[in-house]
């Protein structure tokens, strides 16, 4: 769209459909999310380890295959347990998925305000037995 605009660099936009390619040595796996037509999950396997982020997205089965035995699962978590809104996870969505899927690690991200006013990672970990880190700017992770 007109909002991304390339400024000193060379911009190569290309639409991606739901499947699996090669992308030089990694690959790329996308699966439909449910949130809104065309949302898109994505998962990169590299050398031995892999990572997937679902985007926007409800529980669904594909978000369970996205991150089945991932090494890293970056999924939403726009709001807190009580307050659910369709088309987005809460913690106990987002550990569900991660646990069903058998993520080793969970990085939660993409938080409207009302996440500010509650300890996500403790929901979170009430379903899901593995890792969970908060996302914040400038966060680094070895995978």
């Amino acid at each position: 769209g007109h909002w991304v605009k390339a400024e000193g660099f060379r911009l190569r936009i290309q639409e991606v459909f739901y499947g699996e390619r090669d992308l030089g040595g990694i690959r790329l796996i996308t699966l439909p999310m449910d949130h809104t037509r065309g949302s898109i999950g994505y998962r990169l396997e590299a050398e031995g380890k892999s990572i997937a982020y679902s985007g926007d997205t409800d529980y669904a089965p594909e978000v369970v295959e996205l991150v089945k035995e991932v090494d890293l699962a970056i999924l939403e978590c726009s709001f807190p347990e009580g307050r659910k809104v369709k088309g987005h996870l809460t913690p106990h969505l987002a550990g569900r998925i991660a646990q069903e899927g058998g993520a080793k690690k969970l990085l939660l991200t993409h938080f409207y305000p009302p996440c500010d006013e509650v300890d996500v990672v403790a929901q979170c970990q009430e379903v899901y037995d593995g890792e969970v880190i908060k996302a914040e700017d400038l966060l680094s992770l070895k995978v």
